[in-house]
């Protein structure tokens, strides 16, 4: 029976999971606020919504554990400033934190709510109107 089995060939998305995971030892919410605080401006908004929104999810007692591995993960490889495309190169730095993190959204939708939706949009243009 084995020898008829094919040899599973893990996928990119498979490949980019595990490569994410990884970043997971990154996160703390200190870190993750403090990345928050210093380059929100950088960062731009549809990353932040997206990123907060995940940690909304990831506090939320009603997301499952599998979800907030994933949310952790994503968080981390997000304050981790040496990834795929370091954070520090302009106008392209985040485009692959915002690809992780999308990616991530995705994934765990069916455990975003739209009250993490609307505290992420709260809490993001709060910090874009402080002075």
């Amino acid at each position: 029976m084995k020898d008829i089995q094919e040899k599973h060939e893990p996928t990119n998305l498979e490949l980019e999971k595990e490569n994410i995971s990884k970043y997971s030892v990154h996160y703390s919410n200190d870190s993750f606020w403090n990345k928050i605080a210093k380059h929100y401006k950088s960062i731009g908004k549809q990353l932040l919504e997206s990123a907060v929104c995940l940690y909304y999810a990831f506090r939320d007692h009603d997301t499952p554990k599998w979800a907030k591995r994933v949310i952790v993960a994503t968080l981390g490889y997000l304050i981790f400033p040496i990834d795929l495309m370091p954070d520090f190169i302009p106008a392209i730095g985040y485009s692959d934190d915002l690809l992780a993190v999308l990616s991530a959204l995705a994934a765990i939708s069916l455990h975003v709510k739209d009250e993490h939706k609307d505290r992420a949009k709260e809490k993001v243009e709060s910090l874009f109107q402080r002075k």
